[in-house]
């Protein structure tokens, strides 16, 4: 059967080791039960690759119908969402009057979880005329640019991955 001892240890570690795959692959990622800026942290980085990982595809089907007549380009819209959520989060310098209650309060709150990546079609422009709307040159540029937001998150991830490592060492 084994010592006692060893069998806490190998549970010990296989709890660790628990938490961290929760950690790691929880989309509501809450570090030991309790709400922290951490946890916020990790979850923000894990929305941004979705994010970046779905403008990687997106800009790979427009590349891949460049030469497609009637084809429309799209682009993934997060940021500027995410941004708004975050900036939701902090105490308003000028509250809203609110003289009836039917008046609606501007500076409501958005919680980031809702913020989702959305893929928006790009329909009023022609950059041919075959109505085709995809410029590779833009393409290789924001597919560039993708790459190198897509090496950043990562980096950051990692670190705070590592900075677990050691917390729970």
């Amino acid at each position: 059967m084994g010592h006692p001892l060893f069998l806490f240890r190998n549970k010990f570690f296989s709890n660790q080791l628990k938490i961290t795959s929760d950690i790691l692959n929880r989309r509501e990622c809450m570090l030991f039960g309790l709400n922290t800026s951490f946890a916020k942290k990790m979850d923000l980085y894990e929305r941004a690759l979705d994010a970046v990982s779905l403008r990687r595809e997106v800009i790979a089907d427009n590349i891949a119908n460049a030469d497609t007549p009637f084809f429309k380009r799209s682009e993934v819209t997060f940021e500027s969402q995410l941004q708004r959520a975050i900036e939701s989060e902090r105490k308003p310098e000028f509250p809203t009057l609110m003289t009836d209650k039917k008046h609606i309060d501007f500076n409501q709150f958005i919680d980031y979880r809702t913020v989702k990546p959305k893929v928006v079609v790009e329909y009023d422009t022609n950059y041919r005329n075959d109505k085709n709307n995809v410029d590779i040159d833009k393409e290789m540029v924001d597919s560039m640019k993708n790459s190198m937001q897509y090496n950043a998150l990562i980096e950051g991830y990692s670190r705070n991955i590592k900075i677990l490592d050691i917390a729970m060492r």
